[in-house]
């Protein structure tokens, strides 16, 4: 006869999931659901907006100075023609730069407003050695999306260098229509690497080819499902998608996906073991690890809605969009995945078959021994562990997170960064990436005087740019270049010089925008965020945790091991970039981009191994119980964390220098967590303080006497399940 326990759980939603009729109307629910999704979720591309007002701080100077520059012109962005002999620019080379400037004139496509093309512009008056040719280039809603097309009708007028003659396309356009170029297929490229590393870590955990496919399946179709429910959201409600947040759902649907299957189809098979029935096995795992795998995914869903908070808006647009696919995941897993499981029956694990009564192999495996071992010496093990983290974190001494300039945001070289060098070799380095200033018209010479008295701004630089009306609603725009790259600290010291500047100019409400003003800008709102954002998410971690272990120590623990294991993490990263990668520094919200996805994520492990430690503390206490905690959940656990650091590296597949650290830095954190901090610091720690890690819960005033004490020659067996035969 069935206990109540067994009862309860063949009733409700988990059975109905798990039913004999239930499991099929799931799947074919989500058959359907998945028909309905794909063509929407293809469409989520054209539904991305990539304008610059999508990626900066919506109150920003520079973001206020980019909507009153449109009222004078459509937004534009201007891409630079770069011509130079180093010997001297020959008669056939000049006539051949005008011969070029005349055909660009006539462009039209994809933006391009040639006729408003200005130059050539030579870098001195007698024997110049280089020419430059200003090109404007229209930008829509969809951002940068139509750049790389633009320049290359650019590219097609004005051929390439040769005999000595370079030729290259660079400024604000040509560098942008590289990042577009680097995002292009960026879906299709990280779906398929995430798809294979899956694959690859399935095979080995499993060892199974029939297995690895039911997995696949579920986050497909929570990929799918999500892509699509974000597509309509955009498109109906406002919700502002972007390359970035489109890039960063697949990593982190297929991570979070796999991770929560393995988490449940390891508590499946320990349940076949012990039931004849697979629907009796499937319904009490999903009652025993459902909470877990619920309250992960509740963590990472809560964890990326603090992002709303940001003063970013590409940072603000994230939290949404990740946690809408996190939550799609998570129904997928808890639903779809089960049913079909139980749809394909047993025979699914061939050939190594979970049959009923088969002894548990984690009793005696590896990670059993090594909860012995720890066992005998806990103190020891993590004061040790905390120490060789603790040095680790030393490494954050070499954060450089101040931003990465152009030429150091590709692993490669792109043609725009050539350019950029050759132009600054004999242009003034910040020429085709100006300062725009908007001013009330009556206070405009003032202002212009301001901005030329400037140090940092060439003198005679400042005009109105080509195409622009003269006055706009009593104000007027006008542009000035600087000395210093436009990417440089040296120009953002500049735009703070120029702002203090016009700023003191008595009513005339001038404000400095432009690209470098924009950086600044970001950098401020970055930090705003990390301030804000950081403690928010540890708070939202720590009311989980709490709830769900039902205490206080045991959460405070693992909130300050997840710290110290974001602060190794974040150190070795760093020594990684300045000693192996060579990378010249980190974008200002990498920090904050590692710490949500490291401790949104890397939580679940701890959130897995301490729930299990919890369930069997009850049953032998939790001493006992840590080491066959530890022994049932440390090899899918380890499975997990492969397949999630596996994931994130694969953004390293992009050809931006940003993705790759991002993609690299929580690999590593989620390596470290699963094989050092979860393994042995968490442990060591659980060991160490004993029954009052679970004050104030009744728990932590177990009877330790009555309880069996852990010796290194044996492990507790896991705690007997009560549960008979039936027909399966």
């Amino acid at each position: 006869m069935k206990d109540g326990n067994q009862r309860h759980v063949r009733q409700g939603l988990i059975g109905f999931v798990c039913g004999r009729r239930g499991k099929w109307l799931i799947v074919g629910l989500w058959l359907v659901a998945l028909v309905v999704a794909a063509p929407l979720a293809s469409k989520l591309t054209d539904a991305q907006d990539n304008d610059a007002a999508s990626w900066l701080p919506g109150s920003a100077e520079s973001t206020q100075v980019l909507d009153t520059s449109n009222k004078f012109r459509p937004e534009q962005i201007p891409a630079v023609v770069v011509y130079a002999r180093e010997g001297g620019l020959t008669a056939q080379d000049k006539q051949r730069i005008v011969q070029d400037v005349q055909q660009i004139k006539g462009l039209t496509a994809h933006g391009v407003r040639g006729a408003e093309t200005r130059g050539p512009v030579y870098d001195k008056p007698s024997a110049p050695k280089a020419a430059q040719i200003y090109v404007p280039i229209t930008m829509e809603k969809t951002g940068w999306e139509e750049l790389a097309p633009a320049v290359d009708s650019l590219r097609d007028q004005v051929g390439k260098g040769g005999g000595g003659l370079a030729v290259h396309i660079t400024g604000p356009g040509g560098t942008s229509a590289d990042f577009s170029k680097a995002f292009e297929g960026i879906d299709s490229t990280l779906l398929f690497s995430a798809m294979g590393v899956v694959i690859v870590m399935l095979l080995l955990t499993y060892r199974s080819l029939a297995l690895i496919f039911v997995p696949l399946i579920g986050v497909v179709a929570a990929l799918f499902t999500s892509q699509a429910l974000i597509y309509l959201l955009a498109k109906h409600a406002g919700l502002t998608v972007n390359g970035q947040s489109a890039g960063i759902l697949t990593v982190l649907v297929f991570g979070a996906g796999t991770d929560y299957a393995l988490l449940l189809v390891a508590r499946y098979r320990e349940e076949l073991r012990r039931h004849e029935d697979r629907h009796e096995a499937m319904a009490l795992a999903l009652n025993r690890a459902g909470p877990a795998v619920l309250a992960s995914g509740a963590t990472v869903v809560l964890s990326m809605l603090v992002l709303l908070a940001a003063e970013m808006n590409s940072t603000r647009g994230l939290g949404p969009v990740a946690a809408i696919g996190v939550a799609i995941a998570l129904l997928a897993m808890l639903t779809l995945f089960p049913a079909l499981l139980l749809v394909f029956g047993r025979w699914i694990f061939w050939p190594a078959i979970p049959h009923f009564g088969s002894s548990d192999p984690t009793a005696s495996g590896v990670w059993a021994r090594m909860g012995r071992r720890i066992a005998v010496r806990p103190r020891a093990v993590w004061g040790a562990t905390a120490l060789a983290l603790a040095a680790l974190s030393f490494g954050l001494l070499q954060i450089h997170a101040q931003g990465i300039g152009n030429a150091d945001a590709f692993t490669g070289k792109p043609d725009s960064i050539v350019g950029q060098e050759v132009s600054a070799r004999y242009f003034p380095a910040g020429s085709g990436d100006p300062l725009v200033i908007v001013a009330g018209q009556a206070q405009g010479d003032q202002v212009r005087s301001a901005v030329a008295g400037t140090k940092g701004v060439v003198p005679d630089s400042i005009t109105v740019p080509e195409g622009t009306e003269s006055s706009y609603d009593g104000k007027v725009l006008f542009e000035a270049t600087m000395t210093a790259p436009s990417d440089s600290e040296a120009a953002k010291r500049t735009v703070e010089r120029v702002r203090d500047a016009v700023h003191a100019v008595p009513d005339a409400d001038a404000k400095v925008g432009g690209g470098t003003a924009a950086l600044l800008d970001m950098d401020a709102a970055t930090t705003h965020d990390n301030i804000l954002i950081i403690p928010a998410v540890l708070l939202v971690v720590l009311l989980i945790l709490g709830l769900l272990l039902r205490a206080l120590v045991a959460p405070l623990l693992l909130i300050g091991t997840v710290v110290l294991s974001f602060a190794a993490a974040l150190g070795a990263s760093a020594l990684a970039f300045r000693h192996l990668f060579d990378y010249a520094g980190e974008q200002t919200d990498f920090p904050l981009f590692v710490f949500v996805f490291l401790v949104a994520l890397g939580i679940d492990y701890n959130i897995f191994l301490s729930t299990r430690i919890r369930e069997e503390a009850g049953h032998q206490g939790t001493r006992a119980g840590v080491v066959t905690g530890l022994a049932a959940t440390g090899a899918v656990i380890t499975s997990a964390g492969l397949v999630l650091a596996g994931t994130f590296a694969a953004l390293a597949t992009l050809p931006m220098v940003a993705f790759a650290e991002i993609g690299f830095a929580v690999a590593l954190g989620v390596l470290l967590d699963t094989f050092i901090v979860r393994s042995i610091l968490v442990t060591s720690l659980f060991l160490d303080v004993g029954p009052k890690v679970w004050w104030p819960h009744r728990l932590s005033h177990e009877d330790t006497a009555a309880r069996p004490t852990v010796t290194p020659s044996a492990a507790p067996e896991p705690a007997a399940r009560p549960g008979g035969p039936s027909a399966d």
